[in-house]
């Protein structure tokens, strides 16, 4: 169906979490969490891209705070989590089996996922995994971690985006740009900072100048700290190198596990990093959902349309489980 939210449709005022803390998952790795909203609320978790992304303070104000209790955490190796960029059993398994672990530790029965990028490819495994946990998903720039979808990303976008492309390929030797993906992936694996801080830098300039509908004219994302980049460079390419440790269509042919559960897709007409073919082929496994496509919009979840869309799904959901009887207790 095409965009039909109301051009007003704001984010939420700015909040801040009312509990945060780092739960260990192993021996290894240690989860950032945080909450906030409404403590008597119906749970709903964000699941950032990447994978690697982690979550900001922006991300809280999809959601009505009166209503929702907002969840929020870095997954392994990203953003607050510890340790950083780490690749050491980080595999999709693994944070499904942390999300579980996060879900018990808040004392959260069943919650709804939204997620956007590599989040929509975690909330659809999570999802078919656990199906009983979930209320409903809102998904965002599908990412499906099929191969023809990963050799987009590394050889694809130069059709849309070739000066970008090229600078990305130029980076490399000429002696390793046969084999972009495992060049890029032994660079942002080196030890030394060296080698792999200009790698991920060179990566995170790629993927910043392809991601949204009109680019951004202030180059922050480019010039800013390169040891910001290394976790979604490195954690990506890691998940890239491995097919996402997901079989071919993987997603899609577990699909009837979760057809019960309300879902919304919102996916930008011009979005190039998860183009539209990728949300189109999950809308017609799941007749069932919801499909809107923005006629104005690429990948980015900052673009206009992508947050009113996004806004008006969780006002959406927010109806259906009132009606349903799911409505949040009013604050004490």
């Amino acid at each position: 169906m095409p965009s039909t939210a109301p051009h007003d449709a704001p984010l939420f005022p700015e909040v801040e979490p009312e509990a945060a803390g780092r739960l260990a998952v192993d021996m290894r790795h240690a989860l950032y969490w945080e909450s906030s909203g409404n403590p008597y609320g119906v749970p709903v978790v964000f699941l950032h891209g990447g994978p690697g992304g982690g979550c900001l303070p922006h991300h809280r104000r999809f959601f009505d705070p009166e209503f929702w209790r907002i969840v929020l955490f870095d997954q392994r190796g990203a953003g607050r989590s510890t340790p950083y960029a780490e690749l050491v059993d980080n595999t999709t398994w693994h944070l499904i089996a942390d999300m579980e672990r996060l879900r018990a530790h808040l004392g959260v029965d069943r919650w709804l996922l939204f997620g956007g990028s590599w989040g929509s490819t975690l909330a659809l495994a999570y999802a078919q995994a656990y199906p009983e946990r979930c209320l409903g998903l809102v998904l965002r720039g599908v990412f499906l971690a099929r191969p023809a979808e990963i050799d987009w990303f590394m050889e694809g976008m130069r059709v849309v985006f070739p000066e970008a492309w090229r600078a990305f390929v130029e980076f490399l030797p000429e002696q390793e740009r046969s084999d972009l993906l495992g060049s890029y992936y032994r660079r942002l694996t080196d030890p030394d900072p060296a080698v792999h801080l200009p790698a991920a830098a060179a990566w995170d300039r790629y993927e910043g100048a392809c991601v949204a509908l009109l680019p951004d004219s202030d180059p922050a994302r480019a010039e800013g700290d390169p040891v910001a980049s290394l976790a979604i460079a490195r954690i990506e390419a890691h998940y890239f190198v491995n097919r996402a440790f997901l079989a071919d269509d993987e997603l899609l042919q577990q699909i009837d596990r979760i057809r019960h559960l309300p879902c919304t897709i919102v996916q930008g007409r011009y979005d190039v990093v998860c183009p539209p073919v990728t949300a189109d082929a999950l809308a017609r496994a799941w007749p069932e959902a919801e499909y809107v496509v923005v006629p104005d919009a690429g990948h980015s979840i900052r673009e206009p349309g992508i947050t009113r869309e996004l806004v008006a799904a969780m006002l959406r959901m927010r109806a259906r489980l009132t009606a349903e009887g799911g409505a949040a207790p009013a604050r004490s």
